[in-house]
């Protein structure tokens, strides 16, 4: 028996002992679902370096069955990339000058929603919240998805402006684009482009917390739409994102064209390589 089980059961006062239990047992299943998750891991990254099922289960003193059984239950090892245990899923609040009052964006919405449901679909627990206005936001916590461009939010700039590869820029006739260092190629959204057209551009990138104790994972297009384009291809490809990147700060940019009139992707692709943040550094 553990010392915490030995000091929940030693309380005395009823409603304590409840709240107690309860927060303990949310902490248990989250450490019950993450545990396995990485169990599952270990046997997939085994058997992907040559390994039969027997051989792993020799070495680890398991039945051959057990492993087998490991490998195809419990939550797949790729929901890490949003996460451990809990995720925090936060979208901005805009001002609408006009009408002098703060308002959401339908795809905002839509994207928060489509990534809650993801993290949901491997385990996680799910909170939701909003960058406001001002832009102000706690980065320095752990399993933080942040969808908010660099313009809505000074620190959300500051973290994106880490980025060894990437950039957001100005272009010269006023729109934002993201234009990749290593290759000199500025990319730009369809609705700033002449003649306009049902397309966008959207980053995402696993990037340093400012406390520097561990990352967030952002999320942005050009317009609301590029961040659509993320969500699903995040969505319908995890498992192959992961599989190039794990848990290591990295960023790419999605193209997506999208249906005009409700602003729901056709079709989206890798505009640029799965960047590795360690690799560009060291290069």
């Amino acid at each position: 028996m553990s010392d915490d089980l030995r000091r929940i059961m030693a309380i005395n006062d009823p409603y304590l002992l409840l709240r107690e239990v309860t927060t303990r047992l949310a902490d248990a299943q989250q450490e019950v679902t993450e545990l396995a998750r990485l169990r599952r891991r270990v046997v997939q990254d085994l058997h992907a370096q040559g390994l039969s099922y027997a051989q792993i289960a020799t070495k680890a003193g398991l039945s051959r069955g057990r492993i087998h059984q490991i490998r195809h239950t419990g939550p797949a090892p790729e929901g890490a990339f949003l996460g451990h245990g809990s995720v925090i899923v936060a979208t901005p609040l805009r001002r609408d000058d006009e009408r002098g009052r703060t308002v959401v964006a339908v795809d905002d919405v839509s994207s928060g929603k489509r990534l809650e449901d993801l993290a949901r679909s491997y385990g996680l627990d799910v909170t939701s919240e909003h960058v406001p206005v001002i832009g102000e936001i706690d980065l320095d916590r752990d399993g933080l998805v942040v969808v908010c461009g660099p313009r809505m939010s000074q620190q959300m700039w500051d973290t994106y402006a880490q980025d060894p590869v990437l950039r957001w820029e100005r272009a010269e006739d006023g729109p934002w684009t993201l234009a990749d260092q290593q290759t000199g190629t500025v990319y730009r959204s369809g609705q700033d482009s002449d003649p306009a057209r049902p397309y966008d551009v959207g980053y995402v990138g696993r990037l340093a917390r400012p406390d520097g104790k561990g990352s967030l994972l952002a999320i942005a297009g050009i317009h609301t739409q590029g961040s659509l384009g993320v969500v699903q291809l995040l969505a319908s490809d995890l498992n192959a994102v992961w599989g190039q990147v794990g848990e290591h700060r990295f960023s790419t940019l999605v193209g997506v064209e999208y249906d005009p009139e409700t602003s729901e992707p056709r079709s989206v692709e890798l505009l640029t390589p799965l960047y590795r943040h360690d690799e560009e550094s060291a290069a």
